[in-house]
């Protein structure tokens, strides 16, 4: 039986869990202001680069798909444990990297591990009092978010400063203190589930199935992550291409894209008054029009043309943080029983949706340029947002006044 918290104790603990997945998806985004870096170290191409980024993701979606599921079957505190030391070990080995092949390979492994953030968003849940779930999930994703998008400021400076292997190496000790708080604040978790691996794994197919409120989820967030990763991916080549800026200052933009990660817990209690669709809808349109307000930059001035594009990262982080927080309330909902597993889908196609979003990204950037990466972004977001608009027709033609 999972220990039960007092309301202290269940604070602390939610605050060292929102640090511990902040710190651990962080581990996947370091690369992203730095590529430029990287591949004059490392001779690598544009296409190579854009690998980095993409095997990166997609390691983090196979280990969402495969590993995930597990804390239904496994004590929780358990598996957060050895996948935060295995994370730590995999960015160490990151910064000794000396060649493409063994850098690509670290790179998949890497996403792989640093799954361990959601497998804390899910304890979250489980740990917290009923009815307030979207609330403590929201704490936990603001963390979580902060990580994405403060980590390529902080890889941005880190690197400009003492090269991209130090950034990596001071990243595996991060890991290493925040495990050493997980196991000193985190109970042991009941298991979900009796299944064996392979009727585990096969009871995700029937998830998929019975709930299409999951399958609308996984797309809309998917959807939303190509526009997310496109623009992500490849900011610092735009800005060092066409303003000659560092990767000092491509991270800098996550400052700015940080300040929408403050609204997850907003959203996450907005959700569980009105609804996660209505929030998911409203999210989903302002993505889309921070995107396409891009289109204005070849009308601006240098200046302004970076002052657009730091006011959009504010509007479409807003958008696609509060949509998932949205979205994580809603599947939990589906299926107390099923939240490790739930998960895993809904953030299957969300990682799929950030290794598209990172090679259409560079294959836009190298065909169209900047603009290319724009239209993508505002297509895909659009895509979401009717998404989301069709599930409320439906439930309206389900539900007539």
């Amino acid at each position: 039986m999972t220990t039960s918290l007092s309301s202290s104790a269940l604070m602390r603990t939610l605050l060292v869990l929102a640090a511990a997945a902040g710190f651990s998806v962080a581990s996947i985004y370091y690369a992203q202001p730095i590529l430029p870096l990287m591949g004059d170290n490392l001779h690598l191409g544009i296409g190579s680069m854009g690998l980095i980024p993409t095997l990166t993701q997609a390691g983090y979606a196979l280990g969402i798909l495969f590993l995930l599921p597990l804390g239904d079957r496994f004590d929780r505190r358990i598996i957060i444990l050895v996948k935060a030391f295995a994370l730590a070990l995999m960015l160490v080995l990151y910064s000794f990297s000396t060649g493409e092949h063994n850098l690509l390979a670290l790179s998949l492994l890497l996403g792989a591990a640093a799954t361990v953030a959601q497998d804390i968003v899910p304890a979250a849940a489980i740990l917290s009092v009923s009815g307030k779930q979207g609330k403590a999930v929201g704490m936990v994703m603001t963390g979580l978010l902060l990580g994405i998008l403060l980590s390529r400021t902080v890889s941005g400076l880190v690197s400009a400063a003492f090269g991209w292997r130090v950034m990596y190496q001071l990243a595996a000790f991060s890991i290493a203190l925040i495990g050493l708080a997980l196991w000193r604040v985190l109970p042991r978790f009941t298991a979900q589930a009796e299944l064996g691996y392979p009727s585990l794994m096969k009871s995700m197919v029937g998830l998929w199935i019975r709930h299409p409120a999951l399958r609308r989820a996984a797309l809309a967030q998917g959807l939303l992550s190509i526009g997310f990763s496109a623009f992500w991916s490849m900011l610092a080549v735009m800005l060092s291409q066409q303003f000659h800026l560092g990767s000092a200052v491509a991270g800098a933009f996550g400052i700015a894209g940080a300040a929408g990660a403050l609204a997850a817990p907003l959203s996450g209690a907005l959700a569980d008054k009105v609804g996660s669709n209505r929030v998911t809808q409203y999210a989903a349109a302002l993505a889309t029009l921070s995107f396409a307000l891009m289109f204005l930059l070849p009308l601006l001035s240098p200046f302004w043309q970076l002052t657009l594009i730091a006011l959009c990262a504010i509007g479409f982080d807003l958008g696609l943080q509060s949509s998932l927080v949205a979205h994580q309330t809603l599947v939990y909902r589906l299926d107390p029983q099923a939240r490790g597993r739930l998960n895993a889908l809904l953030f299957t196609g969300v990682f799929i949706g950030m290794a598209l979003g990172s090679v259409l990204g560079s294959a836009m950037w190298e065909e169209y340029g900047w603009m290319g990466v724009v239209m993508l972004a505002v297509l895909a977001s659009a895509g979401s947002l009717v998404v989301r608009m069709a599930e409320r027709r439906q439930q309206r033609m389900s539900h007539p006044v």
